[in-house]
């Protein structure tokens, strides 16, 4: 017995005494970031934070695993240059092994893997997930859990959008715990970065990385904006999606992620609208009524059913779309079908 509590002892010694290397790992995790921030044009405030947060955690000398099981995610905010956001990307790596936000700069994020990690989520309908709402997040994910969208989704029902629910709950509950939600920008701000987006990308001023899916020539051929307005930071791309590909509409369907100040993440999608009143426009998914709204406000909205001519009204065929500026929209000739739903 005593031979036994001693080996364990070692054991328990040899696991304490690599498990301060963790935060050496999470911080090198930390400065690929910023380095591929910074080369892909992210502001310069931006690359900083990490940088900073990256430094904390490697002058750190303590056991980070242990702050996070003892104090949870107040733990690691209460350390220098960590706020809530990259307290919640450490608590990611910390159980997945993983972050979504580096793999996504690097290109090689795969929403299907991620998804199948929830249990009871096999392979297909996991696939189908990030095709039709265009999220690739556990949190983006709850997200649509919770408002409805994820039912939306072939396959899911009420039953089973309760089971992912109580699966997130457990998967995120500490996350959850420790950042506070965050309430996105409005959605004329959403759609202003999703033009400069696309006209820019359009004409190939942008910086392109090189997807790990659906791309076997391995071309870096997605362009990513990096970009800052009052207070919040944007990472803009082509949403990549096996439903995309398939259509050969790959330029239609934009993923917007913001940052706040606390470097939170939030995501939206932005698409053309195909249907309605609004048919022709560009949408934030899941926010048509807002979207509705500031058309309206802006005059460029023409009710459905609305007179044009005596004897004529507006059905579906609406004018070649335009962008909020005017312009051409880049996107107008590949428009894709999709349902109503929302990242």
């Amino acid at each position: 017995m005593r031979m036994q509590a001693t080996a364990e002892t070692r054991v328990g010694a040899e696991a304490r005494r690599h498990r301060p290397a963790v935060g050496q790992e999470v911080a090198e995790k930390l400065r690929q970031a910023a380095a591929l921030l910074g080369q892909q044009g992210a502001s310069p405030s931006r690359v900083a934070a990490y940088r900073r947060a990256a430094e904390t955690l490697g002058r750190l000398g303590r056991d980070l695993r242990d702050i996070v099981d003892r104090d949870d995610l107040e733990g690691l905010i209460a350390l220098p240059h960590i706020g809530c956001g990259i307290a919640g990307a450490i608590d990611e790596i910390l159980r997945t092994g993983r972050w979504s936000l580096l793999e996504r700069l690097r290109g090689t994020l795969d929403p299907v893997r991620v998804f199948r990690t929830i249990p009871g989520l096999g392979g297909e309908l996991a696939q189908r997930i990030p095709d039709i709402l265009g999220i690739d997040t556990l949190e983006a994910l709850e997200r649509a859990a919770h408002d409805g969208r994820l039912e939306s989704v072939p396959g899911v029902g009420p039953r089973r959008a309760a089971t992912i629910r109580a699966a997130l709950a457990v998967l995120l509950g500490r996350t959850r715990a420790g950042v506070p939600p965050l309430r996105g920008p409005g959605v004329p701000m959403l759609l202003d970065v999703d033009r400069e987006y696309r006209e820019r990308a359009q004409a190939g001023s942008l910086r392109t990385i090189a997807p790990r899916r659906f791309n076997l020539a391995g071309a870096a051929s997605r362009p990513v904006l990096h970009v800052s307005r009052d207070g919040w930071h944007f990472t803009v791309l082509y949403a990549n999606t096996a439903r995309a590909h398939a259509l050969g509409r790959t330029r239609d369907r934009v993923v917007v992620y913001c940052y706040d100040n606390q470097h939170r993440e939030g995501q939206s999608t932005v698409v053309t609208e195909t249907q309605g009143p609004l048919h022709g426009r560009r949408v934030v998914r899941g926010r048509e009524e807002e979207c509705r709204e500031v058309y309206a406000s802006e005059g460029t909205l023409v009710e459905e059913g609305t007179p044009l001519l005596p004897g004529l009204l507006l059905t579906a065929q609406l004018p070649s779309p335009t962008t909020r500026t005017g312009r051409p929209d880049p996107a107008a000739t590949e428009v894709e079908t999709e349902p109503r739903s929302a990242a």
